[in-house]
């Protein structure tokens, strides 16, 4: 029983609901029962984290607009059919881009291995300048945002999964059903870290 425990552990991605584990890099999955419709079903990419504020992308939020439509004002948009994703419900006038490359790119802030936000108007028109497709460049109107310790607090009342981020899953060729399919694994984990009735719980599964 014990090592079929521990082997499912190791399939499954790492999760926790642990506020030390909050970290830029990482992804928020909510729950079924999110309490604000606003984060309903989303998975959130940390870009920002620290004691005093944090910041997200809601990754899994595609729209049908492309961005020569919702970005025309930008330089080097014209052209790019790929849609526009929406980031988060804070300051939805304002675009902020994810871009994979081996390479640091200038004004980039490095998220993952790979992955880097640029976070300024000049540096995205230079991204979208360069060509990249939306295979290697992700545009999101709006971020979630979370001032001091609300992150944290959140975190501790059950309101998100913490999951550890990756290029695949940022650039995932099927955002939408992301969600569905990140919760699915936390909610398994979950359940396989609780051990039978009378059993020891450490004797079943180490908490990542």
């Amino acid at each position: 029983m014990a090592a079929g425990v521990l082997l499912a552990a190791l399939i499954l991605p790492a999760q926790s609901k642990r506020t030390e584990d909050l970290a830029v890099g990482k992804l928020l999955v909510t729950p079924r029962d999110a309490p604000d419709p606003a984060f309903a079903e989303s998975v959130i990419l940390l870009v920002h984290y620290d004691s005093e504020s944090a910041v997200g992308l809601m990754i899994n939020r595609r729209t049908t607009i492309p961005l020569s439509r919702a970005l025309r004002n930008l330089k080097g948009a014209a052209q790019r059919s790929d849609s526009v994703y929406i980031g988060g419900p804070v300051e939805t006038g304002t675009a902020m881009a994810l871009f994979r490359s081996n390479t640091k790119p200038d004004s980039g802030a490095r998220v993952l291995e790979k992955i880097y936000l640029i976070p300024s108007q000049p540096a995205l028109e230079s991204a979208l300048a360069g060509g990249k497709s939306a295979d290697d460049l992700r545009v999101y109107v709006g971020y979630c945002g979370w001032g001091p310790g609300q992150l944290d607090n959140e975190t501790h009342l059950g309101a998100w999964y913490i999951l550890e981020g990756n290029a695949a899953l940022v650039f995932d060729p099927n955002p939408d059903a992301m969600w569905s399919r990140l919760l699915s694994r936390s909610e398994s984990r979950v359940a396989l870290a609780r051990p039978p009735h009378g059993a020891p719980r450490d004797i079943l599964i180490r908490r990542p």
